[in-house]
């Protein structure tokens, strides 16, 4: 139903992506945590997620060091949300920039990299005693 063999996102999740702000957790090689908000983030198909990288610090050298990220998007009125966990590739030239500096047009400046996010587990965040169980 949610990561098939096509990983396809309900239509609950699609909502949240493009309604809440996402926050961003990455780890740098020596285990340190690190986690950010991300305003940018949005769909780019079924399976993957893209976010302009503004700052390009301390997640963009994580990264780009590791690729392991985890997206968290919560909805406080619904006491719902989902963590998507994956590998994230970093580009600084090429199609994915070059669209990421597009889409920023009047909404932010051009970004130091355009960042997408391949999704391969889905995580509840609901409260209750299903918070933090594995979707998919």
């Amino acid at each position: 139903k949610i990561l098939g063999g096509n990983k396809m996102l309900t239509d609950v999740m699609k909502e949240m992506i493009e309604k809440e702000l996402a926050y961003v957790s990455t780890v740098s090689n020596d285990g340190i945590p690190n986690i950010g908000p991300k305003r940018s983030m949005r769909l780019l198909d079924e399976h993957t997620l893209i976010y302009n990288e503004n700052t390009g610090k301390q997640t963009m050298k994580n990264l780009i060091d590791n690729g392991k990220v985890a997206v968290a998007y919560a909805d406080w009125s619904k006491l719902d949300g989902y963590r998507f966990v994956g590998k994230a590739e970093v580009f600084t030239e090429g199609k994915y920039y070059d669209e990421a500096v597009e889409w920023a047009k009047g909404k932010m400046g051009a970004p130091k990299a355009a960042v997408v996010i391949h999704i391969e587990e889905i995580y509840t965040l609901r409260s209750g005693s299903t918070a933090g169980d594995k979707i998919s």
